[in-house]
């Protein structure tokens, strides 16, 4: 294999985003900017397709979003990876029609480096969140899947009928009960929330000092 056809190989592995997900951009000429902008697709090794961001004035980043100039692109992968990736390109085109598009050359390599300490292990496992302090723990109760775990935190995952909800950062109990019907509940904290039409993502991070998680992840046959 050629070494331009094993840097493809390992772009394609990278850029894994699907479209809907959003990109930032920071383009440095001639004024700095930074712009969160919706992939629309790409095609491997020819180009990046993006959303024109949405502008009141159509003369708003002209100046900026023109042909030839250079971008840094960045995001995230969260889930097990909990990476950030990041490349260089420039603008090769924009397109007015159907609609506004700006497409990037693609990327001849993307760095990534890891945003977590520890490497999380997939999982699907029922569980639920709430509130450390609430008096009404029923009520304030969140059920869904921890879809990863670390010695550190997780990755846990619930359904909304809204697309705007979220969680909010705060203290909170990880509830889970394993197929030998042991509880656990873990103190632990939210770090960020995400809606992905009505898909909620929430990174946990569990408090120290709690020797149950190390029983949890026994009883999972995952180890730290």
């Amino acid at each position: 294999m050629s070494e331009v056809a094993e840097q493809l190989n390992t772009n394609t592995q990278l850029f894994e985003l699907q479209p809907g997900k959003n990109l930032d951009l920071q383009i440095s000429h001639p004024v700095s900017v930074r712009l969160k902008l919706t992939l629309v697709g790409y095609e491997l090794g020819k180009y990046i397709i993006l959303k024109y961001p949405r502008v009141a004035n159509p003369l708003d980043y002209k100046d900026v979003l023109v042909e030839g100039n250079v971008v840094i692109v960045r995001y995230l992968l969260e889930g097990s990876k909990g990476e950030c990736f990041a490349f260089r390109s420039s603008i090769k085109s924009v397109c007015q029609y159907p609609e506004r598009f700006i497409f990037l050359a693609y990327p001849e390599k993307i760095e990534n480096r890891q945003l977590r300490r520890q490497q999380r292990n997939t999982i699907y496992l029922p569980a639920s969140i709430m509130i450390e302090d609430s008096t009404q723990a029923q009520e304030s109760q969140l059920s869904g899947v921890i879809v990863d775990i670390s010695e550190k935190g997780c990755g846990f995952t619930f359904k909304s009928q809204s697309t705007s909800t979220t969680v909010n950062k705060r203290n909170i109990i990880v509830k889970v009960q394993t197929h030998g019907k042991q509880e656990f509940k873990i103190a632990a904290k939210v770090c960020n929330s995400r809606n992905e039409k009505g898909n909620v993502s929430v990174g946990i991070q569990f408090l120290e000092n709690q020797p149950q998680i190390s029983e949890l992840l026994g009883q999972l046959f995952i180890l730290n």
